[in-house]
């Protein structure tokens, strides 16, 4: 479609690997020198461009590869520090960037304390964990320690276990993602998308997404300039960006930066004349011609199909009914048959997507639910 030569960078074989036009390259993720090393001798017989990391795993070797190479990307430390959301708030601390009340727990002997003293409702969650796992409310002492509990479960079941959970005030208010590219840490805003489900505990699944904001532009222009300061907080400078932002009180308060795009199938809901987010992404990291990023016209949105309960999927029916409710534009069931599934916090994957468009964004949100209504959902 460009006509860019790529490489795909993996640790095991993947779908992708015959659309890489110059191949697949294996690496081990978890050996970053290694990995590092790797790219550096394929690059002295073909240069590269631009590296691109595309998830959370792979965002921090992406920058140590092009830090390698001389190419533009964010530091390592900026990287690391928006991975890690205790580190993320001391930043945004450190240089006045709106955020709320934080504390840190670094072991078991520190619950029953902060417990006490929390300024309730407070939100407990891991410091490296994505996707909402592990993330939940506690408006009581009790609640507290419970959530302590069922955070430790679900990170003593990860290879790398992190010592510690990050407390915050809880922010009542409505919650958009900011999708944007950075280059040389200016940021340019892509979409800000709206979450019209309310997201207030005590767990905080995500479902529906939809594009442009409701928000008046007064909110929607502080959510943007609080994202452009977390950026600067953290030394953030090149590439993609994914921000969770909170419209609170007190104003707009980034929940979480990524250096990375919102990935996945979400990123199939935004459309630039055309054009894709992932070409977007290319355009700006090769300085290729149309990069304006002008998104196309109407409404767009996904729905991530939740998880109505722990267990085994065994099937699922309507799908057929699903995309043919007026609006929608596909339905992709991206769990496979006899997978365990778990909701959050447990969980870290979802069901399937949903996407819709049409004129307004409440038209997109109506679509939605009512192909999500046409699912049978079988979990045991």
């Amino acid at each position: 479609m460009l006509g860019v030569e790529t490489v795909v960078g993996t640790d095991h074989r993947q779908a992708l690997s015959p659309l890489a036009t110059r191949g697949s390259l294996a690496l081990d993720f978890r050996a970053h020198p290694r990995a590092v090393a790797c790219i550096a001798q394929f690059a002295d017989t073909a240069p590269f461009d631009a590296v691109l990391g595309t998830d959370d795993e792979t965002v921090e070797l992406a920058s140590a590869a092009a830090l390698e190479l001389g190419l533009p990307c964010n530091p390592l430390s900026a990287v690391r520090a928006a991975r890690d959301k205790y580190l993320f708030r001391r930043a945004a601390q450190k240089s006045r960037v709106r955020a709320p009340w934080f504390a840190v727990l670094n072991g078991r002997d520190e619950w029953n304390t902060a417990a006490e003293t929390a300024p309730y409702p407070v939100v407990l969650k891991p410091r490296s964990l994505s996707g909402s796992r592990g993330v939940i409310r506690a408006d009581t002492r009790g609640e507290f320690l419970r959530a302590c509990d069922q955070i430790d479960a679900i990170l003593s079941r990860g290879a790398d276990r992190p010592a510690s959970i990050l407390i915050e005030e809880f922010i009542p208010g409505v919650e958009v993602a900011v999708e944007g590219l950075l280059r040389r840490g200016r940021l340019q805003v892509l979409a800000m998308i709206d979450k019209p489900d309310p997201l207030d505990g005590p767990y905080f699944e995500e479902t529906i997404y939809v594009t442009p904001s409701h928000l008046p532009e007064a909110q929607q222009h502080d959510a943007r300039a609080q994202v452009q300061a977390a950026t600067l907080a953290l030394g953030l400078r090149e590439g993609a960006i994914h921000a969770e932002v909170r419209i609170g009180p007190k104003g707009s308060t980034v929940i979480e930066i990524a250096a990375r795009s919102i990935g996945g199938h979400c990123g199939r809901m935004l459309v630039f004349g055309g054009a894709t987010l992932e070409e977007m992404i290319l355009r700006r990291a090769l300085d290729l011609p149309g990069n304006d990023f002008v998104p196309d016209g109407g409404a767009r949105g996904v729905m991530m199909v939740p998880i109505p309960g722990d267990g085994i999927f065994r099937r699922i029916d309507g799908v057929g009914a699903a995309r043919e409710i007026a609006g929608v534009t596909d339905v992709v069931i991206s769990a496979h048959i006899g997978a365990m599934l778990r909701p959050a916090p447990e969980g870290g994957r979802y069901l399937g997507f949903i996407f819709a468009s049409g004129e307004t964004p409440d038209q997109v949100v109506q679509s939605l639910k009512r192909s999500h209504a046409k699912l049978d959902i079988l979990i045991d």
